[in-house]
């Protein structure tokens, strides 16, 4: 599983030592101390659009996982673009998704019509394009599509990195780093699980399993008060 290169821009001792700083507090937390599943890979491309445009600010086990299941279940077939446009013509982008909010079903068209006219036609040729640095800033002129979708569409296929989403970067406030641009989270949280000997995809499912946790743990001391 090919990782994002990201080591080039962490040569100073503020990012070694803020990476060094979240990997030993996520020691200390208990962050590593039960191992889950990463997000899934899938080789199923409607399935991975769906989900990389679903999945921003969503509930995902309540709203987005059970659409993504309903995607793999009813149309097992749309494993490539060529048979996801397909059934996107015969079916409307909106019953795919079964969603029918605009803004995402317009941004979810918009990525299918960039994968046609960049022929990625499978996942494996989405996970070799999402290694290169030219890919990943021409798919981000798709309106709508930030850094952290890019990433988080990276998982999705097998490459290993870390999408920086708000349970990230609460639990880099947690271990009090300054720096909470994009770029520079992602660069030190991934520097992070190579230093803790794991993969990248798993320190962020960690992450976002124990922030989550904490989260509700909070709002139940609150409701209860």
């Amino acid at each position: 599983m090919g990782k994002i290169e990201v080591a080039e821009n962490l040569n100073n001792s503020d990012a070694l030592y803020a990476a060094r700083r979240i990997a030993d507090h996520a020691v200390r937390t208990g962050v590593l101390g039960s191992r889950i599943s990463c997000r899934p890979v899938y080789q199923h491309m409607g399935a991975v659009l769906a989900d990389s445009v679903l999945q921003a600010g969503l509930n995902y086990a309540k709203v987005v996982k059970p659409r993504i299941a309903t995607i793999l279940r009813t149309f097992p077939h749309a494993t490539t673009m060529n048979i996801l446009m397909g059934v996107i013509e015969q079916e409307g982008s909106p019953k795919f998704l079964q969603w029918e909010h605009r803004e995402k079903v317009s941004r979810f068209d918009n990525l299918v019509d960039f994968m046609a006219e960049a022929e990625i036609d499978s996942t494996s040729e989405l996970s070799r394009a999402l290694r290169d640095k030219s890919f990943r800033m021409d798919i981000r002129q798709v309106r709508g599509v930030g850094p952290k979708t890019v990433d988080y569409m990276a998982c999705l296929v097998g490459v290993d990195c870390i999408a920086v989403d708000r349970h990230i970067r609460g639990f880099a406030e947690l271990v009090g780093l300054e720096d909470d641009s994009y770029d520079y989270l992602r660069e030190v949280f991934s520097f992070a699980a190579d230093l803790l000997s794991i993969s990248r995809r798993e320190f962020d499912a960690s992450i976002w399993r124990y922030q989550s946790e904490q989260t509700a743990r909070q709002l139940s001391l609150e409701f209860m008060q």
